[in-house]
């Protein structure tokens, strides 16, 4: 039994979310994948390019940066949950080290 992955509100993905960048796969060379970062660089999640921009829906198909906007929103809308929660536990880590070096 799976469970139902939740998202994040898109308003808490803006904040969050520094850059989407298209990438290869790294085990399967020909798929393409969306992997997204957050606003300090580290990876959040990925997507596979092709089922985003499936679901994308650009104001201009042919033009290579309406459809990257398109599939941008799209993703920021599936952000899930458990990526926020590694944001957190990476801000308390880091908030841990330098009180550490504080003290």
């Amino acid at each position: 039994m799976s469970e139902e992955i939740k998202f994040l509100p898109y308003e808490l993905a803006l904040q969050i979310v520094g850059n989407v960048i298209e990438e290869e796969h790294i085990h399967e060379p020909d798929r393409r994948i969306l992997t997204v970062y957050d606003k300090q660089g580290h990876e959040l999640c990925w997507y596979d390019a092709e089922e985003i921009i499936a679901e994308a829906k650009p104001d201009n198909p042919k033009d290579k940066d309406s459809l990257k906007t398109a599939a941008v929103e799209v993703i920021m809308h599936q952000i899930p949950v458990w990526a926020m929660e590694d944001v957190l536990r990476r801000a308390e880590q880091q908030a841990k080290r330098e009180k550490k070096k504080e003290g």
